[in-house]
């Protein structure tokens, strides 16, 4: 078969085409490249062939293209990158939370700087031990009194700061995470609805991808999703691409989050401790994955709002801890010190009852009449507010009668303040009886305890989080380095397709030569 006269004007014709559109991909990747989630564009080509075989074939037939065609224009993404950075970002989405409610625990334990709790107990001795050289005064007993409604209201103060933080921290997490997660998974929905409605019409729509692949690891900062493309028909002959993203939980179960334009949702459910959160797939199944997240900022939230550490068997000391801490602190505390100030009875003489009878002279009380006693509803006793009784000085008999100066059992409650007590919570864990000893040592040293504690719990949170951070920043820029627009690697692209742009055009003229020879220099031999 002789070769068509205007082929290489073709092939030509469709290289210089080509050549003009790679550098129109250059010139957009070099306008995008400070556009946040840009990813970096290339022209996509395929060597062109139209021309049939022959029914009979021989060495001498030599088959040559038609030049070069142009397929589309594609992203260049690497798969395994977005799934480790994804991955990974979901680890700092943990960490971080962790980070930020140490932070916020911080204001209310850490009194490196601060006159609080310590300080009132240090006061409390203070005033004992003057009241002990003192006995016969009951202008003391006021300073006593006064130095403990001291401490009672650091510490309510304390407790209700904390159950700020919890309030904050869950409305927090339902009107703003979990409504953001919402939003960007119905978003994501919208995008693929008119990504896919964008290719049947034939534009690839890389830059709605872009967008999509933003939201997708903005969720990936929230829980751990992983995504799925596939090819979907959608008429004869005729695919696109559809996108998948699944959320799977600690226990392996897979939820399908998006199905091309379907999407499920969470949701939240914070007025009873624990917080809960339920998640609806798309086909409308709804399950508990509260302690099945596995990672992300929904999960480091939790942790923080649910968990109590040593006291329920987790992993992490959240606000319960602290909370039941401080409480026990109280309690041990009020309990210690109304047991200590219990009096012999005496008659109306004022002569000890024999044999010897004991009465309660309680220094503290509790708002609501329970037996337990925290940080929100302990309260001076009434009667030793009203001055009916003050602190039992002795309980040491003499002659009959308790001494009117002896300061003995004074004494004891300065020992009491200086003393090892054992701080112990009790608590229910999957419906066992659980009862853990926290810390030993005196009132002072056990609120030091919690600072140190709180201190460890944050500097081990931030040093993760750093760490984390450190190993999602390798893998951004490895991303990058493949997704990313580089300076060089365009402008060595633009004299690459300049120069191949030039070389077809003189590939035409060198034809339009040719052909004016044959056109014009043959023919004329014998004129």
């Amino acid at each position: 078969m002789l070769r068509s006269t205007f082929a290489g004007f073709t092939t030509a014709q469709l290289s210089m085409a080509s050549s003009q559109r790679a550098l129109d991909v250059v010139g957009q990747n070099i306008a995008n490249i400070n556009t946040p989630g840009y990813t970096r564009q290339r022209l996509d080509i395929a060597s062109l062939n139209t021309k049939k075989g022959d029914f009979y074939n021989a060495n001498s037939s030599i088959k040559v293209g038609f030049g070069v065609e142009m397929t589309g224009v594609s992203q260049l993404r690497d798969p395994f990158l977005d799934i480790q950075y994804r991955s990974q970002i979901a680890k700092v989405g943990t960490s971080d939370a962790h980070a930020a409610g140490y932070e916020q625990l911080a204001t209310i334990f850490d009194e490196a700087t601060l006159d609080g709790v310590r300080d009132a107990f240090r006061s409390i001795t203070s005033s004992l031990q003057s009241f002990s050289s003192e006995s016969g005064s009951d202008e003391f007993d006021s300073m006593v009194r006064s130095n403990m409604q001291v401490l009672l209201n650091l510490l309510r103060d304390d407790s209700i700061r904390l159950q700020d933080i919890r309030n904050d921290m869950q409305t927090g997490f339902a009107s703003a995470d979990i409504a953001d997660v919402n939003e960007i998974i119905q978003n994501i929905a919208n995008l693929n609805k008119n990504i896919k409605n964008s290719q049947i019409l034939g534009n690839p729509a890389l830059e709605l991808q872009d967008e999509r692949n933003s939201l997708l690891d903005e969720l990936s900062s929230y829980l751990p999703i992983t995504t799925n493309y596939r090819e979907q028909t959608v008429g004869p002959g005729y695919t696109v691409e559809v996108l998948d993203v699944v959320f799977t939980d600690a226990n392996g179960k897979k939820y399908k989050l998006i199905s091309d334009g379907l999407y499920g949702s969470l949701d939240a459910e914070v007025r009873e401790l624990p917080v809960t959160v339920n998640i609806s797939d798309v086909m409308g199944n709804t399950s508990d994955v509260t302690n099945l997240l596995g990672n992300g900022t929904l999960k480091g939230t939790l942790d923080i709002l649910n968990k109590s550490g040593d006291f329920d068997n987790t992993d992490v000391k959240g606000l319960g801890y602290y909370e039941k801490a401080l409480d026990n602190l109280v309690d041990t505390f009020a309990k210690a010190f109304n047991e200590a100030n219990k009096a012999l009875k005496t008659d109306a003489n004022g002569k000890v009852v024999e044999p010897h009878e004991w009465e309660d002279r309680p220094l503290f009380e509790t708002k609501d009449g329970s037996t337990d006693f925290t940080a929100q509803n302990i309260k001076i006793a009434d009667k030793w507010l009203s001055g009916e009784y003050r602190i039992t000085k002795s309980i040491i008999p003499i002659d009959g009668q308790i001494g009117s100066t002896a300061s003995d059992n004074i004494n004891n409650m300065i020992d009491l303040m200086g003393k090892d007590h054992s701080f112990v919570v009790s608590t229910t864990v999957n419906g066992t009886a659980k009862t853990t000893t926290f810390f030993t040592g005196s009132f002072y040293d056990c609120f030091a305890e919690l600072e140190n504690v709180l201190g460890i719990d944050a500097k081990s949170a931030e040093t993760m989080l750093s760490n984390q951070i450190i190993v999602l920043n390798q893998t951004s820029n490895s991303r990058d380095a493949i997704s990313g627009v580089s300076l060089d690697e365009e402008g060595m692209n633009l004299l690459h397709y300049n120069q191949s742009y030039n070389a077809a055009a003189r590939l035409m003229t060198t034809l339009d030569e040719a052909l004016d020879k044959l056109i014009n220099g043959t023919g004329v031999v014998g004129r």
